[in-house]
C-alpha cells in the first residue's frame, strides 16, 4: 500500500477515535505528500525513496523542535512534538541499533580504504545510502567519526 493511502486510512481511524494528536501528525504527512506531488507536477505516485525522505524530514523536524522546547524549559510543548514524532515514525522502516550501524560503517570503511577524517564524506555518503530510512544521519555521523578518529 502506498504511503498516501496508508496515511488516509490512519486518518479515518484517528477521526473515528477522536485522536487529535494523531490526526494533526497524519495531516502533516498528507500535506508534505501533496507538496511533493505538486513540486514534481505529476499526479503519479512519488517514489518510495522520496516518501522515506519526506517522513524522515518530518520526524527530524519534530525532534529538533522538542529539543528546542526542552532547552527553553517548555516540557509541555516538547511532549506534544515527541508524541507527533512517534506517530509519524510508524511510517518508517524499523530503525537499526547502534551496533548494526557500526557494523555497516566498518564494512564501508574497509571497502573504501578510508583511514582519516578526510574520508568522512565518502563514508557518510555510502552508509547513508545503504541505510536510507533505517538510521538517522546524526547517529551515522557520530559512529563514522568514532571509527575514523
Amino acid at each position: 500500500m502506498a504511503l498516501e493511502q496508508e496515511v488516509m486510512q490512519k486518518m479515518k481511524e484517528a477521526m473515528k477515535a477522536k485522536d487529535s494528536v494523531a490526526l494533526a501528525s497524519l495531516r502533516s504527512i498528507k500535506s508534505e505528500i501533496l507538496k511533493a506531488k505538486t513540486a514534481s507536477s505529476s499526479k503519479e505516485e512519488i517514489p518510495e525513496a522520496e516518501e522515506l525522505k519526506l517522513v524522515q524530514k518530518l520526524v527530524k523536524q519534530r525532534k529538533d523542535s522538542a529539543d528546542l522546547y526542552l532547552e527553553q524549559d517548555r516540557k509541555d510543548l516538547a511532549e506534544a512534538e515527541l508524541a507527533e514524532a512517534k506517530i509519524i515514525e510508524q511510517f518508517l522502516p524499523a530503525q537499526l541499533s547502534e551496533e548494526e550501524i557500526d557494523k555497516e560503517v566498518k564494512s564501508v570503511i574497509e571497502e573504501t580504504g578510508a583511514d582519516s577524517m578526510k574520508d568522512m564524506g565518502k563514508v557518510m555518503g555510502m552508509v547513508s545510502q545503504r541505510l536510507a530510512g533505517r538510521a538517522d544521519g546524526k547517529t551515522i555521523s557520530k559512529i563514522v567519526k568514532g571509527n575514523l578518529s
